[in-house]
């Protein structure tokens, strides 16, 4: 049953990012790619909720130690945060699913605004935060390889 929700999520996360226009909405644009400090980020989450819809252990499946390919569902509240992390040696695709949410990415001299629809790719060891200026819930699909069990 398990194994069937998460071929599911993923399927579904597949899905949504194979058909997308463009493939990578919402992602920095070309001329602000750069350092960024991210002088003053937010450190604590205000507003989420993080559920775990699925996961693989990637050790049974590929032989991958401590490992695991998970799926998220997030819910960020207007005024919303998720706080500065690193993705360093932890790479995830993001799909905002409805609503919209800013991110602040250490390798964007911009804040890139996420709509409904875009796919957000976490990787090459970006820091990074969120936040949801908007009026209504961000929800959002993370699928990442994360480590532990």
């Amino acid at each position: 049953m398990t194994r069937t929700i998460i071929q599911g999520a993923v399927c579904a996360l597949l899905a949504a990012t194979t058909f997308a226009t463009p493939a990578f909405a919402g992602e920095c644009p070309a001329n602000k790619a750069g350092a960024s400090l991210l002088t003053g980020a937010p450190t604590m989450p205000k507003g989420v909720t993080d559920t775990v819809i699925g996961s693989v252990d990637l050790n049974a499946e590929i032989g991958v130690p401590d490992r695991q390919l998970r799926t998220r569902r997030l819910v960020v509240q207007p005024g919303g945060i998720v706080p500065l992390h690193s993705h360093k040696d932890r790479p995830a695709l993001i799909y905002t699913v409805s609503g919209q949410i800013t991110e602040y990415r250490s390798s964007c001299t911009v804040p890139i605004l996420h709509k409904a629809g875009d796919v957000a790719r976490e990787a090459d060891g970006i820091s990074h935060y969120w936040i949801n200026h908007g009026k209504v819930a961000a929800v959002l699909l993370s699928s990442d390889v994360h480590h532990g069990n």
